[in-house]
């Protein structure tokens, strides 16, 4: 006998599940982006516990200027309390070092600098005795997150996971609001786009920046412009291939005075975190040659 299916819950039922949530603490910090995740996380809490929740703007060179400025703006409209922090991740050595690991020192930043900030006089953060919340869902845990690790050993709570829920619910209960993050694109840090093993410093970042910003103002929405070395590989979705193509030269010429010798548009199309697909072979080798070590 078939199991009978899980009733689908509405968004508003989502909704109320997440204001419950939060409603059982007597304030909230959020690590806020402004990315469909936080945004909604930020939302919600403001929602449950009015001003006792204060927003966590991570500022770093690897942030967008477009992303800071959405941010900002998305606050702002809800009214909601922010405070921007300068996390320092770029004088890291570890995080400069781009290797597997990146992603957990820069979370690792933000969670420490946020305790520092509780200890020290004249500022939002001092003694506040509110825990801090992010935003990773129930996708999150299948992809390779080495952040996740960082919220894990700081005890950040994670609302979305213990909830059970994922970015299509996500995204549901922010259309339900009429939020316009609701079809916003992942835009994770501009550091994402260099690849593993190739140094992390503000030169490559402004370059990326400077490149998608170029290529979203032609109109290209879902993209992604891969930092490898001299070459910039342009991920975007095989609709947009002959957008792209139309705008073919201008596309080379502006890339070219990025600094980029090469300039390629990859065939396999835009596909969130490609460059972890490295790490995975690399991992695959390592392991096939431990075996054969135990072999011999």
């Amino acid at each position: 006998m078939q199991a009978p299916e899980k009733k689908k819950l509405s968004s508003e039922t989502w909704l109320t599940k997440l204001k419950d949530h939060f409603a059982r603490y007597e304030g909230a910090i959020v690590a806020y982006s402004g990315g469909v995740d936080s945004a909604l996380l930020a939302y919600v809490a403001h929602l449950a516990l009015k001003k006792n929740m204060l927003a966590a703007l991570a500022d770093s060179p690897s942030l967008a200027r477009r992303e800071y400025r959405h941010a900002l703006a998305f606050a702002a409209k809800h009214d909601f309390p922010l405070q921007i922090i300068d996390t320092q991740e770029m004088k890291n050595p570890f995080y400069g070092a781009n290797q597997g690991d990146r992603c957990y020192h820069c979370k690792k930043a933000l969670f420490e600098r946020i305790e520092e900030l509780r200890g020290q006089p004249g500022n939002p953060f001092s003694n506040l005795p509110w825990p801090v919340f992010y935003g990773v869902n129930l996708d999150d845990l299948g992809d390779y997150r080495p952040g996740i690790q960082a919220a894990d050993e700081a005890a950040i709570l994670a609302p979305y996971v213990e909830l059970k829920m994922d970015k299509n619910v996500i995204r549901g209960i922010c259309a339900s609001l009429g939020l316009d993050v609701a079809d916003k694109p992942a835009m994770p840090c501009l550091a994402s786009r260099i690849a593993y093993g190739q140094e992390v410093n503000v030169e490559k970042l402004k370059q990326v920046e400077a490149a998608e910003d170029y290529l979203s103002h032609l109109g290209l929405r879902m993209l992604r412009v891969r930092h490898h070395g001299d070459t910039a590989r342009i991920e975007i979705v095989p609709a947009d291939f002959s957008l792209a193509l139309q705008h073919r030269k201008t596309i080379s010429q502006k890339l070219h005075e990025l600094g980029f010798l090469y300039v390629t548009l990859d065939i396999d199309g835009f596909k969130s975190g490609s460059l972890n697909a490295a790490l995975k072979k690399q991992k695959n080798f390592t392991t096939k040659s431990r075996r054969t070590q135990r072999k011999t």
